[in-house]
């Protein structure tokens, strides 16, 4: 979507330019993924750092000698810090791990006075399973929110901003298939899951710009009733995308497909927009299908309504 508003967009649009960096942002989404995934061995490193200082005050209190170290043990945070995957990427990729202390530290303060960490601190011992529930908590409640790592992000990369939530969901379910069984060998998630992946992003962009005079011509078909001039330009963009992918990927639901632009909607267009999308599409969609233009092809595809 990004890329083909760019596109469209451009003085002077290159195909091969636009498409080479469509690929260089999802190679950049996968980076962030290995981040993110270090991000919490990196606070549970700080809050070890933290106990230690405590201990060595010329007058600790009790629970300065004797702090939790239940966080800081996480059977699953150690089995991030120790995978053999993340370990070599990072090391390839020359991550610093170092680089922004002040995100570390407003994160594992945030942890520290959320009620899920309250709670399973005082848990005298926990399973492989709660430890496993109690990190994924620390994704969804703490780590997402936090407006301070979008802030270091967009300094980073002008794509991150946008995939924190897609590389959270997808670290989740990464930590979500762990066993303890696995140790250090736990799976990562591949960068893509085959070649099918690959075709998917190339055709659905190239189709997209080959077929957008006729996609264009079918929108503006069905909505006569609109000024043209007057709908949001990544209205249009969105629904040519969910054309295309319609008519192009076989492997695809209509009605997957259809609701997944109508949700990108909500984040990117106007507050309007979803409504207004989902009527166009729907007449659209019906209209295509009267053509027999929609095919789809694979297990529960054929003939699909």
């Amino acid at each position: 979507m990004q890329m083909l508003y760019a596109y469209h967009t451009s003085d002077n649009p290159s195909l091969s330019q636009f498409e080479k960096e469509l690929f260089f942002s999802v190679n950049n989404a996968y980076h962030l993924y290995h981040y993110m995934l270090q991000l919490v061995v990196d606070i549970a490193d700080y809050a070890e750092e933290r106990i230690q200082i405590s201990r060595q005050k010329h007058l600790p209190t009790d629970e300065e000698r004797n702090p939790s170290e239940k966080f800081v043990n996480n059977r699953l945070i150690r089995q991030i810090e120790a995978n053999i995957q993340l370990r070599k990427f990072l090391a390839e990729n020359k991550f610093n791990r170092t680089a922004y202390p002040e995100l570390i530290k407003k994160l594992y303060q945030s942890i520290r006075e959320s009620h899920a960490y309250d709670k399973y601190i005082k848990q005298q011992d926990s399973s492989y399973k709660e430890d496993k529930e109690f990190l994924i908590s620390i994704y969804e409640k703490e780590i997402a929110p936090c407006e301070l790592l979008y802030e270091i992000l967009e300094e980073q990369s002008i794509y991150w901003n946008d995939d924190v939530e897609f590389v959270i969901s997808m670290i989740i379910k990464t930590i979500g298939k762990f066993k303890e069984s696995e140790k250090e060998n736990a799976t990562l998630q591949p960068l893509y899951k085959n070649e099918e992946d690959i075709d998917f992003i190339k055709t659905l962009f190239r189709k997209a710009i080959s077929n957008h005079a006729e996609n264009r011509a079918l929108i503006d078909k069905f909505t006569k009733n609109w000024d043209i001039e007057r709908i949001a330009f990544m209205d249009i963009i969105l629904m040519e995308l969910a054309i295309t992918e319609a008519t192009e990927i076989a492997s695809i639901p209509t009605r997957v497909s259809f609701n997944e632009y109508i949700e990108i909607s909500k984040y990117y267009s106007t507050a309007k927009s979803s409504t207004f999308i989902n009527g166009v599409l729907d007449k659209i969609i019906q209209h295509l299908r009267s053509e027999n233009k929609i095919r789809k092809t694979g297990r529960g595809l054929i003939g699909e309504k």
